[in-house]
C-alpha cells in the first residue's frame, strides 16, 4: 500500500505595517517579524482607498499591529477605519531630523513607522478615538476658545481707537468700561462719514454677537460634560470649561491611559528627574497637554479660595516653608489623580432631585434651612439645583428634612 502524499503548507506570515499619512494620500509599508521589507504602496484617503489599503496589507499575512503617524490629524480617518476592523493601531511620533540622515520619502517614513511599531508595540500610545461625544466637546470647546479670543481682540481695538480718538470722543465715553461701554457704542447711530463711529459701533456689535455665542457654547458644554462624566462635573471647583478640557485630554477611550502617573504626565503635572552626581532633585514638567494643565490650575485656584480641606493643606505647607507656586504644583498633582479616578472609575453621584420637593412639602424656606445649618440660602439653592456638590452635606440635609415634622 502506497503512503499518501503529505502536502506541506507554509505557516502564515505575521506582519507589521506603517502608514505615512497626508491630506489626500496614505502610504503604507509592510515588514515581517524580522524586519524584512515586504512591500509598499500609496492609497487615496477615501472609503475605497481605506478598504484597498487594508486588503493590500492582508495579502502579505496576518496583521500584528499597524503604526500610524498623525492619528489625530491626517491619519484620523484611516485610524478609525482600522479600529472598526479590530486592528491594533498604535500612534507613531514623526521621526526627528537626526533619524532622517538616510533621507526622507513616503516609503521611507512608512517603513520607519512599521519598524517602530514592531520594536515598541507595547510602549507606543493607543490613539484617541474620534467621532464620539467627547470629540464633539472638543469641537465646541475650540469654537468657544476662538470666540473668546475674537472678543478680546475686538475689545482691545475699541480701547485703542478711543485712546487715539479726538478729545471730544474720549470725553464722551470717559468712565465707561466693559459692558457699559459696549452698550453705549451699540446705541450710537454714526453718520456715513464718521469712520471712527462706524468702526466702534461695528466692534461693539461684534462683541455682542460673540458674547451670545460664548454663552451658548458654555451652556452646551455644561450639559454635555454632565451627561458624559457626571461625577467629574459635580466635583468641587470643576466648572464646565475645566471639565471639558480634561475630558478632551483623556479622550473617548480613557482606558488607554494606564495609571494616575500616566495621566499626570499627560497633563504636565508630574515632576521630572533632574539629578546629577550628588544632586538629587526634580524640575517642573513643561510638557504635556497645556490645556489640561491650565484646567488643573483653575481648579486649584478655586479650591484654595473656597474648599476648607485645601485651605488647611495650604496653611500646613506654608508653615513648612513651601512657596505658593510649590504648593499649587503639589495640589495640581493631587487634583490630576482625583480627576483620573473620576473619569476612569467614576463613583455614583447621589441624587438630589428629592431635596427641593421635600423641603417645600415641609413648608420650609431656604432661609430657614440656611439658618439651621449656619450657611447662606444661595448655598442651599445651588445644592438643590445641582450647581454645587457636597455629598456629606446632602446626607445631613436630607436627614434633617425627613426628621422635621
Amino acid at each position: 500500500m502506497e503512503e499518501a502524499d503529505t502536502i506541506m503548507t507554509a505557516p502564515e506570515t505575521n506582519v507589521y505595517a506603517g502608514i505615512d499619512t497626508h491630506q489626500n494620500t496614505n502610504h503604507v509599508g509592510i515588514i515581517n517579524e524580522v524586519g524584512k521589507k515586504l512591500g509598499d504602496r500609496e492609497f487615496p484617503t477615501t472609503s475605497t482607498g481605506y478598504r484597498a489599503l487594508l486588503d493590500f496589507i492582508l495579502t502579505f499575512g496576518a496583521i500584528i499591529a499597524i503604526g500610524i503617524e498623525g492619528t489625530a490629524s491626517y491619519g484620523a480617518g484611516i485610524t478609525a477605519y482600522l479600529r472598526t476592523h479590530n486592528i491594533t493601531v498604535k500612534e507613531v511620533i514623526r521621526p526627528n531630523r537626526q533619524t532622517r540622515r538616510g533621507g526622507k520619502s513616503d516609503p521611507i517614513d512608512a517603513y520607519s513607522a512599521a519598524k517602530t511599531v514592531a520594536a515598541d508595540a507595547d510602549d507606543l500610545p493607543v490613539p484617541k478615538l474620534l467621532g464620539g461625544t467627547v470629540d464633539g466637546i472638543r469641537m465646541l470647546l475650540k469654537a468657544r476658545t476662538t470666540a473668546v479670543k475674537a472678543r478680546t481682540a475686538a475689545t482691545t481695538q475699541i480701547i485703542h481707537f478711543l485712546t487715539t480718538a479726538p478729545a471730544t470722543i474720549r470725553e464722551q465715553y470717559a468712565g465707561l468700561t466693559g459692558d457699559d461701554l459696549h452698550a453705549a457704542l451699540l446705541g450710537t447711530r454714526p453718520a456715513a462719514g464718521d469712520h471712527l463711529g462706524i468702526a466702534l459701533h461695528r466692534l461693539a456689535r461684534r462683541i455682542e454677537f460673540l458674547a451670545d455665542e460664548i454663552d451658548t457654547a458654555h451652556a452646551q458644554l455644561d450639559a454635555l460634560t454632565k451627561d458624559v462624566a457626571p461625577a467629574l462635573a459635580a466635583a468641587k471647583g470643576i466648572g464646565a470649561i475645566s471639565a471639558a478640557k480634561l475630558l478632551v485630554t483623556a479622550g473617548e477611550n480613557p482606558e488607554r491611559i494606564t495609571s494616575k502617573a500616566a495621566f499626570a504626565a499627560l497633563c504636565g503635572t508630574s515632576p521630572l528627574q533632574a539629578s546629577s552626581g550628588k544632586t538629587n532633585r526634580h524640575r517642573l514638567n513643561r510638557g504635556g497637554d497645556r490645556q489640561a494643565n491650565s484646567a488643573l490650575y483653575d481648579i486649584v485656584k478655586v479650591r484654595m479660595s473656597y474648599d476648607l480641606r485645601t485651605k488647611e493643606y495650604v496653611a500646613r505647607r506654608t508653615a513648612e516653608g513651601k512657596s505658593k507656586k510649590e504648593i499649587m504644583r503639589c495640589l495640581k498633582r493631587y487634583v490630576a489623580d482625583e480627576v483620573y479616578s473620576l473619569i476612569t472609575n467614576p463613583p455614583a453621584v447621589p441624587a438630589i432631585d428629592d431635596l427641593r420637593p421635600l423641603r417645600q412639602s415641609k413648608k420650609m424656606s431656604l432661609k430657614t434651612v440656611a439658618e439651621h445649618f449656619g450657611t447662606w440660602a444661595i448655598t442651599i439653592s445651588r445644592l438643590e439645583r445641582g450647581l454645587a456638590r457636597n455629598d456629606e452635606f446632602v446626607d445631613e440635609y436630607r436627614k434633617y428634612l425627613l426628621e422635621t415634622v
